[in-house]
């Protein structure tokens, strides 16, 4: 079973980046440093990094049933952020999100995060995971209110590459399992 190629929410439209999605990638949130602060991945340098991204995205959407999706406003077509399904074997993947920064505090991050919750489920995963800098409080919320638990701090986990300090940092791991189609 494949993911949609369109996902619609309340007031969002989530679908697979395209190529003729670079420009935007990278200049609505790829390459802000404020927006790419606490996040796993380096910001976006130049339009090179963001063809990478592309590639990463198609190769990821070819291997498993679903990978990035982009996050549109319904109501303008605007460009928003990312997020998706991030696959490490057929029950098990992580996903995560990053809106542009005129897009934060509306709610948007919970309602893209709940439709990857809820794709994941559809797709048989057992367990969709997330990692959360410590220190980033608003994004630990969101995950709370899509019903991930924190499963506790992994000391020195991940390098945040966005950080002035570069070295392994504490974070936060949260997860959502089912089993025979229910939350655990």
């Amino acid at each position: 079973m494949k993911g949609p190629e369109v996902i619609e929410t309340g007031r969002l439209l989530l679908r697979p980046p395209r190529r003729t999605d670079a420009r935007d990638i990278f200049e609505r949130y790829a390459n802000d440093p404020e927006v790419t602060h606490f996040l796993g991945w380096p910001r976006h340098e130049t339009p090179a990094d963001t063809a990478a991204f592309l590639d990463f995205s198609e190769q990821h959407w070819k291997q498993w049933p679903a990978g990035p999706y982009l996050v549109f406003g319904r109501s303008d077509g605007r460009l928003l952020g990312g997020t998706g399904l991030g696959f490490e074997s057929p029950v098990r993947a992580a996903t995560g999100y990053v809106l542009a920064r005129d897009a934060w505090g509306q709610g948007f991050a919970t309602e893209a995060l709940a439709a990857m919750a809820d794709l994941a489920k559809q797709l048989g995963v057992e367990r969709l995971y997330a990692l959360c800098h410590k220190d980033h409080r608003a994004s630990a919320h969101v995950l709370e209110k899509c019903g991930f638990r924190c499963e506790g701090v992994h000391r020195r986990e991940a390098a945040f590459p966005n950080l002035a300090s570069r070295a392994p940092a504490d974070i936060l791991m949260y997860a959502k399992s089912w089993t025979s189609g229910q939350a655990v």
